[in-house]
């Protein structure tokens, strides 16, 4: 199995990291590379970068402040955000990402993951997944333009479409819970977890270690997302991590 990863969160905006509840209400938290690299020094596994702005405003992301932020930070890199195209795809590796998140623009036309993972193969493939919790129904409906636009999908039946489409992981959010603190939303994570058969990181939500143990012993998740408690210094990865191996969670430790 394999070890299970912290990966701090980048929402930019304006080429600055911000942070909200639920996408909205946006508070400035510095900038993106001076970010990244804290947090590759402070043990992160992977960073993830999304120009939270880019799909709504129809406009790419912004490959200069991806450059600058792939230059400081010597881990994994996953950006998102505004990616329509291969071409796009392929700007967006070239400016230094390893991995390419497509979210809104894969549910208006899902073979754009397959088009992608043929060209990059599927281990550059996230598909990002916005979830929101029908009210008078069971199960979860994906959001897309940042949380602002139903689409009228199922979440579960959408992640398993995504996969079998070429996506090579899953980064799943709540957006009910986003900015929150109120913890992982562990069902639809597990609903989700125990239909495919790639990597799922669970985003949204989180405000300490027990919601990051919670949502990979009982969601099924291989990945935790986090933004707001790492950006405010609430916890760092360092105790985060120290708390999922007390927990007997297989982690890399920091150097």
């Amino acid at each position: 199995m394999l070890r299970r990863r912290v990966i701090p969160c980048l929402d930019v905006a304006d080429g600055r990291v911000v942070k909200g509840t639920r996408f909205v209400d946006l508070v400035d938290m510095g900038d993106p590379a001076d970010l990244a690299e804290r947090y590759a020094a402070d043990g992160a596994d992977e960073i993830v970068f999304l120009d939270i702005t880019a799909a709504p405003e129809r406009r790419r992301t912004l490959l200069d402040v991806v450059e600058r932020t792939a230059r400081r930070a010597f881990i994994p890199l996953t950006v998102g955000g505004g990616v329509r195209s291969v071409i796009d795809m392929r700007d967006v590796l070239r400016a230094g990402a390893d991995k390419v998140s497509l979210n809104t623009a894969a549910v208006e036309e899902p073979n754009l993951i397959a088009r992608c993972a043929d060209r990059f193969g599927r281990q550059a493939v996230v598909v990002a997944i916005d979830l929101r919790r029908r009210p008078e129904a069971d199960g979860w409906e994906v959001v897309i333009d940042g949380g602002r636009t139903a689409t009228g999908l199922d979440g579960v039946a959408w992640a398993e479409r995504a996969v079998e489409l070429g996506a090579g992981e899953l980064l799943v959010t709540s957006i009910d819970r986003d900015g929150t603190g109120g913890g992982y939303d562990v069902d639809a994570l597990w609903a989700i977890t125990s239909r495919v058969g790639v990597p799922v990181i669970a985003s949204g939500g989180a405000s300490g270690p027990d919601d990051l143990i919670r949502a990979i012993q009982d969601g099924g998740a291989d990945a935790v997302l986090a933004a707001g408690m790492f950006h405010r210094g609430t916890h760092t990865i360092g105790s985060v991590k120290a708390a999922m191996a007390a927990a007997g969670l297989d982690i890399r430790r920091a150097a």
